[in-house]
């Protein structure tokens, strides 16, 4: 089946937090401006439709009529198997796998579950906010490794710095971003096994947020980090639908442990959170027959990020940008206009009326940078840079 990636579709009144939520985002402080010709790229779903067995398996389930509790299937555990051995050849056990309402979710609870408070917790800024806030709002210290970036761009780890870090007796656990949002970057199998058995070395305890895994572009090549690692490192891997196949409204995070005490000890203090029907049904249908529609999507996103860093080399050549190799989002330096954080954000969000996501909520390193979201159809992209780009145009 083609898929018309380029279509628009109207997400006003589905109580989309994009497209319905102005009112929530100007309650929160994340702009100041919303209303109906505002373009939101800020948050990490996409504008674009599901598979269509995905539509199918869903309406076969509110055809059922009838909604109650559910049990996990075993197609359900037999379609996230066979994923991750067809994509990314690892070999996954059934009673490896944990369910859980959320990312999110599942990263709050990991850190509630594995650390103790005060206890220290590696994170690599700039790098997606909820990290931060899971170590601190539960009472842990954030020991950050931050990312260095080289003169092209590209974001490098600070190994040296990592490992003394790792070292000290009081950090615990390591959140990893892979492939890295915002950056873009994913770490290399070297680069994973060098983190890995730093952590082991130091009673470290690896929670991998593989996320993005999926959503890489042409010529890449993602690894899991429990693929390297040497056996018997203890890692807890977040897995999702959510962000490949844009089902993040179902709620449907797979966690794999392999260490049966810490997988133990996980659910035990997450307590009883089965998925719905339709996270079931959904997930057995994007795994076992998504696999055309993502190879479309990955062809598109491509296609729409080349678009977009060609339009800043010609319309806006003082924001420095790269091609991330992994997610979809784009990660873009406003600083070489000279102006403040808050002149560009006026620029942006108040006069071209583009709502992005700030730096600095990825953490200090973030300053004078913009996340946009890309995933969606084409020309709503262009109608976002044609916006921004005219806001800048006094500036040479």
């Amino acid at each position: 089946m083609k898929y018309d990636f380029d279509e628009i579709v109207n997400r006003r009144g589905t109580y989309s937090v994009k497209w319905d939520g102005g009112e929530f985002l100007k309650k929160h402080g994340m702009t100041e401006r919303y209303d109906e010709e505002t373009i939101p790229l800020f948050t990490a779903d996409m504008d674009l439709p599901v598979p269509q067995p995905v539509v199918d398996a869903l309406h076969r389930t509110v055809d059922h009529r009838i909604y109650g509790y559910s049990v996990v299937p075993d197609e359900y555990y037999e379609a996230i198997q066979g994923w991750f051995k067809r994509r990314h050849d690892w070999d996954i056990r059934r009673e490896e796998i944990v369910y859980c309402p959320g990312t999110v979710h599942a990263i709050f609870a990991a850190v509630r579950t594995f650390t103790e408070p005060g206890d220290g917790v590696i994170i690599q800024r700039p790098v997606y906010p909820p990290f931060t806030m899971a170590i601190e709002k539960n009472g842990r210290t954030v020991v950050n490794n931050a990312l260095k970036q080289g003169e092209d761009g590209r974001y490098e780890i600070d190994f040296d710095d990592f490992e003394a870090k790792a070292k000290e007796p009081s950090t615990t656990m390591f959140i990893l971003c892979n492939p890295h949002n915002p950056t873009g970057r994913i770490f290399r199998p070297e680069e994973l096994k060098r983190l890995a058995d730093i952590c082991r070395a130091n009673g470290v305890l690896i929670v991998a947020d593989e996320i993005h895994g999926d959503l890489i572009r042409r010529n890449e090549t993602f690894v899991p980090i429990a693929k390297v690692a040497e056996a018997g490192t203890p890692i807890v891997t977040c897995t999702a639908v959510n962000k490949t196949f844009n089902l993040a409204g179902l709620h449907c995070t797979n966690l794999v442990i392999s260490d049966p005490e810490l997988r133990e000890k996980f659910t035990q203090a997450l307590g009883h959170a089965p998925a719905t029907p339709f996270a079931y049904s959904a997930l057995i249908a994007a795994y076992n027959e998504g696999e055309e529609w993502l190879d479309q999507l990955k062809e598109y996103l491509d296609g729409t990020f080349e678009f977009a860093l060609a339009f800043l080399r010609e319309r806006m050549p003082k924001v420095k940008a790269v091609m991330p190799e992994g997610t979809y989002v784009l990660w873009m330096d406003f600083s070489g206009y000279g102006l403040s954080a808050e002149e560009v954000r006026d620029r942006v969000y108040h006069r071209a009326n583009v709502l992005l996501q700030e730096g600095k909520q990825f953490g200090e390193e973030g300053a004078g940078f913009l996340r946009m979201c890309i995933p969606s159809p084409r020309p709503l992209i262009k109608e976002a840079l044609e916006r921004i780009a005219r806001e800048f145009e006094d500036i040479r």
